[in-house]
């Protein structure tokens, strides 16, 4: 969202076209020394290819409106939207080349999809989902299939079109939404039949959701990095990851807002020390989105205390894997 700052717009009026998107990109990485572009335009971007509505708002990320599917009976009727003619996915598409274009191979571009196991949260609701679980696995089935094949049609466009990895949000697999022997019969199935198709790699990411009772797991699937969440202690979970898989966070983007530009340092700092040892550790907000209230000033100190303290060989660190 924060690119629709630097390009003097609004969230809606941003996200209308490629050219907005891949130029706000640009801009926030020559301001704030990004390491990666982000192709991400908005989660109920998938909803809206399916011909769901999208509801904008002035300040914050667009959302879903009204589910679409009201009925589980009329599952199986289910056809996913082709891709490469669909607008809004094209339109992603479009995104990425110009970044492409722009960037060639001196920097990585990251795409997106939901998991075919959390996306049915957009199209069903939560209620209807949580029905479908527990009442018709048989539907559950039908539909987790329906996305699978949608899911890597859509993330392998995303690399077609020169995105380098692409983002896997699966917040529904979280131990916080689900529980970890349901999620074994379930999320874990889909994730590595989806993962094992992508023609590149993938960081799955469960949007500020737990992951350690499932690390294991996680990287069973065949995801090269995981999104980890605040609530979680870093040291931990870089402990239970070292030398298997890449760590991704864990800065707390609600808090950030309330954080001076000393805050930010040393929070930036501390996750550094926690994870940062060994490499294998990317510094990022715990969600896959900044939110909009977040001051320029503080983005900057985050960015600033990366380069201050992410040096190799690490301050403070102790060891020989600093």
């Amino acid at each position: 969202m924060h690119g629709a700052k630097e390009a003097g717009l609004s969230i809606k009026d941003y996200f209308s076209k490629a050219e907005n998107v891949a130029e706000g990109q640009m801009l926030m990485r020559d301001k704030y020394g990004n390491d990666c572009l982000y192709a991400f335009f908005y989660a109920p971007l998938e909803v809206e290819a399916w011909g769901g509505e999208v509801i904008y708002s002035s300040d914050g990320p667009p959302n879903a409106g009204a589910p679409f599917i009201l009925d589980p009976e009329k599952i199986s009727q289910l056809k996913a939207p082709s891709v490469k003619e669909t607008p809004c996915l094209v339109k992603v598409l479009q995104a990425i080349k110009l970044m492409k274009s722009r960037v060639e191979d001196t920097c990585p571009i990251i795409g997106v999809v939901m998991s075919p196991f959390s996306v049915p949260v957009m199209q069903m609701g939560f209620g209807r989902y949580l029905e479908l679980m527990m009442q018709r696995p048989d539907l559950m089935d039908k539909l987790l299939r329906i996305n699978e094949d949608f899911c890597v049609e859509w993330a392998n466009a995303q690399l077609e079109a020169g995105a380098t990895a692409i983002c896997y949000f699966d917040p529904v697999s979280s131990p916080t939404v689900v529980d970890r022997e349901f999620y074994l019969r379930t999320g874990f199935g889909v994730a590595k039949r989806t993962l094992a198709r992508f023609k590149g790699p993938a960081a799955t990411h469960f949007s500020s959701g737990r992951v350690l009772p499932i690390i294991d797991n996680v990287i069973q699937s065949g995801a090269s990095v995981v999104g980890v969440s605040c609530l979680e202690n870093l040291y931990e979970i870089k402990s239970a990851c070292r030398g298997r898989i890449t760590v991704m966070g864990n800065l707390n983007g609600i808090e950030m807002r309330r954080w001076s530009p000393v805050e930010a340092e040393e929070k930036v700092r501390q996750t550094i020390l926690d994870a940062g040892a060994g490499g294998g550790f990317i510094v990022s907000d715990n969600h896959g989105e900044i939110p909009w209230h977040v001051p320029e000033d503080t983005l900057f100190a985050v960015s600033s205390a990366v380069r201050k303290w992410g040096m190799y060989p690490l301050a403070g660190a102790a060891g020989n894997d600093r």
